[in-house]
């Protein structure tokens, strides 16, 4: 018997539309795999969305597959997760639950301050039941008032969905991320179905069972993009209580990274090395591209990156990052100061004083005030259009420009 484990879908996480594509692909393909190898049933440890309300077109996407499983007669059981997690409990997970598409496995019910979660029964008798995600690791306090001797001392073939990051597992690139140590997972189940982490892991516990982590079903960002290139979920197999864990890699798209050091390079020629780099077929192949370095001389915008662009017009779709590019002098702000707010007056006294802008007054304040609207984060269950036209309108009443279309 075959089950598939699933974590972090991030549905509609991306901003580009054709990684947000290649996204929903990557997932769709998940659930062929799934139906293809006859498996019993599915697991999605939390985000199956990257927000708690996403946008109508994805959902109809991702409900549509649902469809596809419930028709083979597999059962998808999931918990929300850091992203899909709403306090208020209006949830897109909630939604699909009461269409029948998926079941929330936290079953929980408060006595005197302890919580005691009930058992979903699969088809095949096994017994699911788990604890859901929250931002910042907020679910702390759940596994705090957990019970778990009931859970510990149930018969069956049991697992346990959880979508935290295990203290003693913690690799070091995520040391300073919110973590729950082992001993908050209930004891003797067979199978702990995690999320959260983007990494893949699969390691047998003594007293506990076989814990795993599928990573991301795509890359989330650009630095997963450039460490895994592609994105998966696990195929568990269970032969006599034995529990044989394989993941799954799901490629749609090749992919190819260029990281591009110029540091101590003037502009020209540190864009004859760029496009020199460049000189590799990248024909509908996702790509990612990191330049850093500190120009010796003259500014980054001196770099013509429309030409750079232009070489790798026949990628798929086409990443770059600059952040750590910079320049002498902007340097020379960053070293008198490590405060952030000093930094960026610094920067913005120095080229206001060369910057003519008579008709918007005092421009250090100008700059401050588009800087303020321009950090502002979206509000739960607000739509991306609304929120962009909340920010352009900010925007444009910063700019005194309110009669602009």
């Amino acid at each position: 018997m075959k089950f598939a484990h699933l974590s972090d879908v991030h549905i509609g996480g991306w901003r580009e539309q054709k990684l947000r594509e290649l996204n929903l692909l990557t997932f769709k393909k998940a659930i062929e795999i799934s139906i293809n190898e006859n498996v019993a049933f599915v697991l999605i440890s939390g985000d199956l969305f990257n927000t708690s309300l996403p946008p109508i077109d994805l959902i109809k996407e991702v409900a549509s597959e649902l469809e596809k499983l419930k028709r083979h007669d597999i059962e998808v059981y999931l918990i929300p997760g850091s992203h899909d997690f709403s306090p208020s409990n209006k949830t897109m997970i909630d939604v699909l639950e009461n269409s029948g598409l998926c079941i929330n496995v936290m079953k929980v019910k408060e006595v005197d301050d302890k919580l005691y979660l009930d058992f979903t029964v699969d088809k095949t008798n096994i017994k699911i039941t788990g604890i859901y995600g929250r931002r910042a690791g907020l679910e702390k306090e759940q596994y705090k008032k957990l019970d778990k001797s009931n859970l510990e001392k149930e018969k069956g073939f049991k697992i346990f969905m959880f979508h935290s990051l295990i203290s003693e597992l913690k690799p070091d690139f995520l040391e300073m991320v919110d973590s729950e140590p082992l001993s908050s997972l209930p004891r003797n189940f067979n199978y702990y179905a995690g999320g959260h982490p983007h990494f893949i892991l699969t390691k047998k516990i003594d007293g506990y069972g076989t814990l795993a982590y599928p990573g991301a079903t795509f890359p989330n960002n650009f630095s997963e993009l450039e460490k895994f290139k592609h994105g998966g979920f696990l195929m568990v197999e269970i032969k006599d209580d034995d529990v044989d864990v394989n993941y799954k890699p799901i490629i749609i798209k090749e992919f190819e990274s260029f990281n591009i050091n110029v540091e101590d390079l003037s502009p020209e020629d540190a864009q004859n090395k760029i496009l020199k780099t460049l000189n590799k077929d990248v024909r509908d192949k996702v790509v990612t591209l990191k330049i850093h370095g500190i120009l010796k001389s003259g500014k980054i915008s001196d770099i013509d990156f429309k030409e750079i662009s232009n070489k790798l017009i026949e990628a798929y779709v086409v990443l770059k990052n600059i952040n750590k590019l910079s320049t002498k002098e902007i340097e020379k702000y960053t070293s008198e100061s490590s405060d952030v707010d000093k930094i960026e007056e610094n920067i913005i006294n120095e080229y206001s004083k060369n910057t003519k802008f008579n008709d918007f007054g005092d421009i250090n304040k100008l700059v401050n005030n588009l800087m303020h609207e321009l950090a502002l984060e979206k509000s739960e269950g607000e739509t991306n259009s609304d929120f962009e036209n909340k920010i352009n309108m900010n925007c444009l009443k910063s700019l005194d420009l309110k009669d602009v279309d």
